[in-house]
């Protein structure tokens, strides 16, 4: 797995006065698409946290390109882009599911922290998985993020 789809109807509710989608909903979107990424590679988030391990966000960037509306189909293609000691950095691109016009494309930066709030190492065995299935491999490419 170089990358992970997931995949999202905008609601009503994502959209703004002028009908598209509200910008802040992208980095929501960013959210539920790492954390099934996560879970696809088998360590869903609840685990890490009951091993005290947790990955607030340290920095998030977003670039929009096309607008989406109500009831589009889209698709966040997520990929992990570089592995520190103690970070992860993901890119995203988010695609009308029906054109794949490439609609943003974004990134966030994670610290590995404890329950201290103090950074901590990578955990070993994610390392691991996410360096053999998506940093060896072709990941997607976001431009501008």
């Amino acid at each position: 797995m170089n990358y992970f789809d997931y995949r999202y109807r905008v609601l009503y509710a994502d959209t703004d006065q002028m009908g598209i989608t509200y910008y802040a909903n992208y980095f929501k979107w960013f959210e539920a698409a790492r954390t099934e990424y996560f879970r696809e590679l088998g360590f869903p988030y609840t685990e890490c946290e009951k091993k005290g391990i947790f990955l607030p966000v340290a920095e998030a960037h977003a670039n929009y390109l096309a607008p989406s509306t109500y009831d589009d189909d889209i698709t966040v293609r997520t990929s992990v882009a570089e592995v520190g000691n103690s970070t992860l950095r993901f890119e995203y691109q988010v695609l009308n599911a029906k054109t794949q016009v490439v609609l943003a494309t974004g990134t966030t930066v994670h610290v590995f922290v404890n329950k201290a709030m103090k950074p901590c190492r990578v955990p070993a065995e994610i390392k691991e998985v996410v360096r053999e299935h998506a940093l060896l491999k072709k990941r997607c490419r976001c431009k501008g993020a």
